[in-house]
Order: structure tokens, then sequence, then C-alpha cells
């Protein structure tokens, strides 16, 4: 049976305590993800397993976090306009910790054209902390399996 890749990615906490794992639940690039649920839209919902066979980039954000914001961009131009057409691929932007009345106008006002969904009860979200060579091996992991 194929498994498929995950691509996790968190773009920086604010507080680096918060990076600390106690649990050792915490996935990192390459992993396998546990299944989870999602809205697709207000009205849709997916599962993680529903994109199996295919590489999922998952981006953790937030709009009050500063780091977040200056990632985004990056990850509209970087990665979803490189890939967005390759079938072998997905991307989804999860809102950590905030509704639809956040997420929806955020999207809009800063132009982004991927999947992003909010997590208002944060049932999805996990950290696993970021820094700028992190996002250096996810471009080149993915310009590697996306070939």
């Amino acid at each position: 049976m194929k498994k498929f890749i995950l691509l996790l990615v968190f773009f920086a906490p604010i507080v680096s305590k918060a990076q600390v794992d106690t649990t050792g639940t915490l996935n990192k690039i390459g992993d396998t993800a546990p299944a989870f649920t999602f809205n697709t839209d207000q009205n849709k919902t997916a599962n993680l397993t529903d994109y199996k066979g295919k590489i999922v980039v998952i981006d953790f954000w937030a709009t009050w976090c500063p780091p977040c914001r200056e990632e985004l961009p990056r990850i509209q131009k970087d990665i979803w306009e490189k890939y967005k057409d390759n079938p072998k691929f997905a991307l989804m932007a999860i809102d950590r910790g905030e509704g639809w009345d956040k997420t929806l106008p955020f999207k809009k006002q800063n132009n982004y054209t991927f999947l992003m969904t909010p997590d208002p009860d944060r049932k999805i979200y996990q950290s696993i902390g970021y820094d700028e060579k992190e996002f250096s091996n996810l471009l080149a992991l993915l310009a590697d399996k996306l070939k």
C-alpha cells in the first residue's frame, strides 16, 4: 500500500518555547501525517486521506502572526504558483485558532489563491518550528519530487 508524503511546514511561532516537544507526536518534513478532516470552503469538508498519493504541503499560520504574514507571499510565489498545476501536488494553509470571519477577509485582502482554511479550535494545528534553512530545504525537496 502506497503511503502519501506530507511536507509539513510551519512558519515561526512568536514564542520559541512553544517549540518544545514533550509528547513525541510532532511531524517533520517528509513524515506521513495523521488523517484529519478540514474545510475546503465554508460548505465542504475533505480528509487528508483524500490526497493520498500526492505531495501535500500544509502551512499553519495566523493573521496575527508577523512571521506568518511575512512568509505567506513566499508560499504564493515560490510554491503555489510553481506547482499548482501539478497533479501530484496539494497545498493547504490552515489558520490556527481563527474562524472564517478572519481567514476569508485576510485571503481576499492579500490576493492569495491557494486553499486557506480555519482551524478555530486548533484541532489540526501542531507546531514543528520554522527557519529560513527549513524553507530552502522544502523548496529543494519540492523541486526534486515534483519534476
